[in-house]
């Protein structure tokens, strides 16, 4: 009697462990975003071609958000962290979920405005600045105590 139900569990096995590799397999494909390589993710260099904008010449508005950032909020928008998608591909091309979106003030607007602070989160933290709604992005040269930004003392914004 046990020799009828061994061949079953085998066969059982079989299945599941094919289920489970089909599984992983389409994850793989449908999780690998278009332009992605192992080589991209391991690279902070901007390669869109755009010049790097140093913290520190970033309107002190974009400066107390990419603080708020680094330090993980409170954020005053409720969309700020949400997931930015890169539809129009102005961003390198990284996996889905790689970006977040955080509204950059304007002083006398009402509403977000058209400023935010797009950043990835890969080997390297990257970020980017977009003043005209993602039309245009500037990565962002992060100043810190192993590499100042030329002019920040001059440029600091006050608390």
């Amino acid at each position: 009697m046990s020799l009828s139900f061994k061949p079953l569990r085998i066969k059982a096995w079989a299945a599941l462990i094919g289920v489970a590799t089909a599984l992983v397999m389409l994850a793989f494909v449908l999780l690998r975003a278009p332009g992605y390589t192992a080589e991209s993710a391991l690279t902070h260099t901007p390669d869109v071609g755009r010049a790097w904008l140093d913290e520190a010449r970033l309107p002190c508005e974009a400066q107390a958000t990419l603080k708020l950032i680094r330090a993980g909020g409170p954020f005053p928008y409720p969309r700020d962290g949400s997931v930015f998608r890169n539809r129009e591909g102005r961003l390198p091309a990284r996996p889905p979920r790689y970006y977040t979106e955080y509204t950059v003030p304007t002083p006398g607007q009402k509403d977000r405005g058209a400023r935010r602070i797009v950043a990835g989160q890969g080997v390297h933290v990257e970020y980017w600045y977009t003043d005209d709604h993602y039309e245009t992005f500037h990565p962002i040269r992060v100043c810190t105590e192993h590499e100042p930004c030329a002019e920040f003392a001059a440029n600091a914004c006050r608390p």
